[in-house]
């Protein structure tokens, strides 16, 4: 076993603390939801989720999936969170790796672009896309799929961008040798080898579009074009109405679940993915 250096691990003791102080928060305020999503709005108000005086009240998951719509939000927020994924990658692949090997005219200008791209808060760009959505007569899903593709684009170019930089040259001398043309080098060699980086960046790009928001508010006309995070919204505001509190905590696990199953299961590859790009081939 390797031995353990006491002082460097005293050292780092007040940011263990930090983080363990926030994991046993955030673990609380998941079990208390988990708890309240089994329970009746009864045991809710009264404080007693988990005593489950009534049993386990799983009932409250089928009434949030069916009767509260979670199914429609759930559908809508998969159905833009894959297309704009895939056409993220599909844009984003192809420019970082010939802005990391070729040097031309307008290369480096369009890298510093990319940078300022990423650095422009969303809230300021709403109001112009907005114009321009309506001159154009572009709505529903097909404006949402291409403003979640658009506003992605820049970080995952520079992402990926750093890792192909890193690749060493002699693959694709290797390739033009044996008489392989530039596109196939590009998607059968070059983009296996940035896998880590592609699996990382799409986790992340899922989630954000999973849990992205103020857009969707916006641009959603009606509530079955409408996400999970603005989907929960309305099951909140009918909360006001039909009291059915337990419902609305299941419909809050149901929308969590996907991002968190990811965590776990994917959570070496996003490590991989975010260490790789330090280390030069």
């Amino acid at each position: 076993m390797k031995k353990i250096n006491w002082k460097k691990e005293l050292r780092l003791a007040p940011g263990y603390l930090v983080v363990g102080i926030w994991v046993l928060f955030t673990a609380v305020m998941l079990f208390w939801i988990l708890g309240a999503s089994l329970s009746t709005s009864r045991d809710i108000f009264k404080g007693e989720i988990f005593q489950f005086s009534t049993g386990l009240h799983f009932e409250n998951y089928t009434l949030a999936w069916n009767a509260q719509n979670v199914s429609v939000f759930f559908g809508n927020s998969l159905l833009y969170s894959v297309i704009s994924c895939v056409g993220v990658l599909a844009i984003s692949a192809p420019a970082a790796y010939v802005l990391s090997r070729w040097q031309f005219t307008g290369g480096k200008a369009l890298r510093i672009g990319l940078v300022i791209a990423m650095s422009v808060p969303v809230i300021m760009v709403i109001m112009p896309i907005y114009s321009l959505s309506v001159q154009w007569g572009i709505k529903g899903r097909v404006l949402l799929v291409l403003l979640y593709i658009m506003l992605r684009v820049p970080y995952t170019t520079i992402y990926l961008l750093d890792f192909f930089s890193t690749l060493s040259r002699t693959y694709e001398e290797a390739a033009y040798l044996d008489g392989c043309s530039g596109p196939n080098t590009f998607l059968k060699i070059m983009l296996p080898l940035v896998q880590p980086a592609i699996i990382t960046v799409t986790i992340f790009n899922f989630m954000s579009v999973w849990n992205e928001f103020f857009m969707a508010l916006i641009f959603t006309s009606s509530e079955s074009m409408a996400p999970v995070g603005v989907g929960l919204l309305n099951i909140i505001n009918s909360m006001k109405y039909t009291g059915q509190w337990g419902g609305m905590f299941a419909a809050v696990i149901i929308v969590f679940l996907p991002t968190f199953l990811l965590y776990i299961f994917m959570s070496e590859k996003i490590i991989a993915g975010v260490t790789g790009g330090g280390v030069k081939g």
